[in-house]
């Protein structure tokens, strides 16, 4: 049987070290990236099998990296790897578009089990239509998001929750969530002021 391939993304070294050892102790060939620009690069070019991120990283989030995998491979499995004060945030990543997510600190038990359910979800589970589905509803969203500060206040607190009342895939929360105007633009054509509101709001925000 041919070795599995993961790459393990995070800014602190301690994780990189502890979650290689797991993963070369599972049997794994396995990269590693101290920076999330760098590690969205290797994930999209490289071979994997399975990706774990970090979610706070100084020069790229983790959701903004889940993103970016999603659209490039949306087969390709994602595991949030967090802190005890982002919990509420991998359980948001995971309505997203991630597979799993494991809580800092971990047991190789732990860890284990998180890779194993996330490659047994990519292996079971089609993939997420990475494409602009529903572009009235996301249009709605931003243009309701540009003039009513309890919808801002309630994505910035609740995340992916805040949009359940819309009719919205996973990776159009994700893309509005994330301030992503270039793809919105992209697919839906130029928005008006209002709606580039909450995106440019977003993109200056210091979350996720």
């Amino acid at each position: 049987m041919e070795q599995m391939k993961a790459l393990v993304i995070d800014d602190e070294s301690i994780v990189l070290d502890s979650v290689s050892r797991i993963l070369k102790d599972d049997n794994f060939k396995v990269d590693t990236s101290l920076s999330g620009l760098e590690g969205l690069t290797r994930a999209v070019e490289g071979p994997y099998d399975i990706v774990l991120t970090d979610l706070r990283m100084p020069d790229l989030g983790g959701m903004r990296v889940l993103r970016d995998i999603k659209r490039a491979k949306p087969s390709l499995p994602v595991v949030m790897i967090t802190g005890y004060g982002s919990v509420k945030t991998a359980v948001q990543a995971m309505k997203l578009g991630a597979a799993e997510y494991i809580q800092k600190p971990f047991s190789p038990e732990e860890l284990s089990a998180a890779v194993k359910s996330a490659l047994h979800l990519a292996a079971t589970h089609p993939p997420d239509e990475q494409g602009l589905i529903h572009k009235a509803e996301v249009l709605r969203v931003l243009e309701k998001a540009g003039r009513d500060p309890l919808l801002v206040s309630n994505m910035l607190s609740y995340g992916a929750d805040a949009l359940d009342e819309f009719n919205l895939s996973g990776p159009e929360k994700l893309a509005i969530l994330t301030g992503d105007i270039h793809w919105i633009e992209q697919h839906a054509g130029p928005l008006t002021a209002i709606q580039r509101k909450w995106l440019e709001q977003r993109l200056s925000a210091e979350i996720w």
